[in-house]
Formats: C-alpha cells, structure tokens, sequence
C-alpha cells in the first residue's frame, strides 16, 4: 500500500486520539526512518525520548532476539532468570535499593503515586484517605483518569471527570510554592525536572535544590518524574543530576525499553519502596523476561557515560545553532539533546512548521501552538544534526518570504 491508502484504512479504524503528521514509516536505522515508498527521514523526535539509543540499536537488539528464543513471559507468579540483574543494575545506576517494574510510563507514575501515598499513611503518620500530593502546572505524567485529573491541560482533561481528590497544583518553577501548598498531609511533591509535553520547559537554576530541601524539611517525598528527562537525555544520567540533586523516587521509562519494547519502573530505597507488600501491587508483564533484558542492555550502555557525553557535546553544537537562527524564532529552551523552540505565531503554526519540515525528510513534532519540540536519538551524527537545522533555517526563510 502506498501512504494513501495506510492513512485512509488507518482513519477509518481506529480511533482518533492521535493526529499523526502524514508519513508511514516502514522500516529504521540509528537516526533515520525510511517510508513506504522508500523516502528517507531523520528521526528528531526520537519517539518522545523512547529511542534515545537509536533504531535497532545493536546491543539492545542483540539482548532481545536472544531473550525471544528462551523466554518471554513467566508473570511474576514466578521468578525468571532476568529480573535479578535488570533490578540490581537498575537500582545501582539509580543509587537506592529496590525497583518495581511495570509497563508504561504512566502505570509508573500511579505506581509512584501508590507508593508516596502508602508511605505517607504507614511511615509519615498522615490520617487514612487525607494525604496530598503536590503537583505542577502544564505537567505530563501520562493519560490515566488520576493523572489528568491533575492536568491543567484542557485537552487532556476535558470530559473525563470526576477527578479524584488529593492533589495541589502549584506553579512549575516556583521553589516558594511548593513551600506554601506543603501541610502536614502532604506525602510527596512530584514534578518533571524538565517538562517535555510542555514544551521543554527547563525551571531556574536551584529550583530542583530548593525543592529537594524543602521536601527533607518537611518529611515529604521527592518524586521525579524522568520519564522524558532521564537515562540521557540532557547530557546526565538524570536531568536532576544538573543540580546534584538526588529524588526519593525516579520514575523511569520510554529509553529504559530501548524502542523496542515498553519497560518502566519506579526506584526508591527501602524505607519507601518497603511499605509495598505482596498483592498490593503489580503487572502480568511488569518485570517479564524480555523486558528485564532490553533494560539490562539498556543500563549496560548507560554505564559506560558514553551516550550521556555525546548528549552534551551534541546538545552544546545545537543549542548554538538555534541561538543563531534568527528572525522567526522567539525562543528556544531545553537542555543536552532536547530542545523547545517557539516559532513566530506570524509565520506558522507548530504543526506548519512540523509539516514543512517533513517535506524536508526530518520529523519533528508540535506542541501547544507555535512550539515545536526536537530531540533526536543520541546517536545522531553532528553532520545530520547540522543538515536538519539548515532545513529548519530553509524553512523559516521560507515562512518569512
């Protein structure tokens, strides 16, 4: 089938809830995707940060093929020969002592959710069904009814309620606010250290600090969300490394699967993580063989700080190169390999933008208007980082003509 015809057959069965830029990948490598029809692309969203170690990374795929031929799939009704060393080398890369492993990335933040809350009733003293959760304005933490609820996003709250009880919406950025929204309910603050959906949004600098010692003051819970944020991205381990700051929980996900399937997890140290007892939570594929895997292959190349330097020397060269792009660009935020660039509302929408550059073959993605957010795998080569920006510049030239 030509692209045509996979967008009419994919519209007409199934449901509307993405809108999708109009190209149907067929097959990838490293940085670049090619199309049904044999049209190359450079990939710089890297499935929201899923791909961070490219497509068909080979000691992800290795790790995985392997895997496939013995065992994929026990439930954790009983051990497998991969949990033991997907968790021990998760919670070192993490530096805590247990992981629970689930799924997707908001199964994790309602684990997270779970734990602080448990914690808050078991360890902290907080009375039955009375705890808050602190929470930040235009955060994303997944699509569940318990996470939009505390969406200030109308598009992904709109018609979904009612909304459970239980959390306080601060401003992002705000060290002051959270400070003043904590009582002694308060179990836990959870917050992204960079907002990706947002539009990258980066807080000032020692905002992360603060928050981390207003939570020790305060016997709360720090809960960093690095779903988008960690194993890479920003040129660290984790973006709250940029601060020094270390979380009572990391919620961890998308590049923790490697692209190739969907592992998340919730890491924290025994004090916390151990209020959680034998049916009281879990996940029929949380923890699978398969997944424990591709995650072991995935902390293996973390290890090695090899992926969280060419995010820093990348980052640097891109960030230069969006600072000189000129009229057209009002801002650019982001950190390492990530960047949030608001375009002129004059000369496009995000989605126009988005669209001309895929005439151009690299993929972008929109958001919230005029911003359009780029983040290509870590594997990226500082030539084809360079040639996807001279087609952002083409474009804007363009769109100013």
């Amino acid at each position: 089938m030509k692209t045509a015809e996979h967008i009419r057959l994919g519209e007409s069965h199934s449901a509307h809830n993405y809108h999708p830029l109009p190209v149907v990948i067929h097959s990838a490598e490293g940085a670049w995707v090619t199309d049904v029809e044999g049209k190359r692309y450079l990939d710089c969203l890297a499935g929201y940060s899923s791909l961070n170690f490219g497509h068909g990374n080979p000691a992800i795929l290795a790790a995985a093929r392997e895997q496939l031929d013995r065992l994929t799939l026990t439930s954790r009704a009983f051990y497998n020969d991969r949990f033991a060393a997907f968790v021990t080398g998760l919670s070192e890369l993490c530096g805590k002592d247990m992981v629970l492993p689930m799924n997707t990335g908001a199964e994790a933040v309602e684990t997270a959710i779970k734990v602080a809350r448990k914690w808050g009733y078991e360890v902290k003293g907080v009375a039955p069904d009375e705890a808050n959760i602190v929470v930040m304005e235009d955060n994303f933490h997944g699509r569940t009814t318990t996470i939009v609820g505390f969406s200030t996003d109308p598009d992904a709250r709109g018609g979904f309620g009612p909304f459970p009880p239980g959390f306080r919406l601060v401003k992002y950025g705000s060290a002051e606010a959270v400070r003043e929204a904590i009582d002694e309910n308060t179990v836990a603050v959870l917050l992204e250290p960079i907002q990706g959906e947002a539009g990258v949004l980066v807080p000032p600098d020692g905002y992360l600090a603060a928050v981390r010692e207003i939570c020790t003051d305060n016997n709360v819970l720090f809960v960093a969300d690095e779903i988008q944020s960690g194993l890479g991205r920003t040129g660290e381990t984790f973006a709250c490394d940029h601060e020094r700051v270390v979380p009572d929980l990391y919620v961890l996900g998308k590049a923790l699967g490697g692209g190739v399937v969907p592992v998340s997890a919730v890491v924290a140290n025994a004090d916390v993580m151990g209020v959680i007892g034998p049916g009281q939570h879990g996940s029929t594929f949380g923890g699978n063989p398969l997944a424990c895997a591709v995650g072991e292959a995935v902390i293996g190349l973390l290890k090695t700080g090899d992926y969280q330097a060419r995010a820093r020397e990348l980052g640097a060269f891109l960030h230069a190169r969006l600072a000189d792009l000129g009229p057209g660009v009002v801002a650019v935020r982001g950190r390492g390999l990530w960047a949030g660039v608001d375009i002129d509302p004059l000369l496009g929408t995000g989605r126009q933008i988005s669209e001309a550059l895929l005439r151009r073959g690299v993929l972008v993605k929109d958001t919230h208007g005029s911003t359009i957010r780029l983040a290509p795998p870590l594997v990226v080569s500082a030539d084809d980082l360079d040639w996807a920006l001279e087609q952002l510049s083409a474009v804007l030239r363009e769109a100013r003509a």
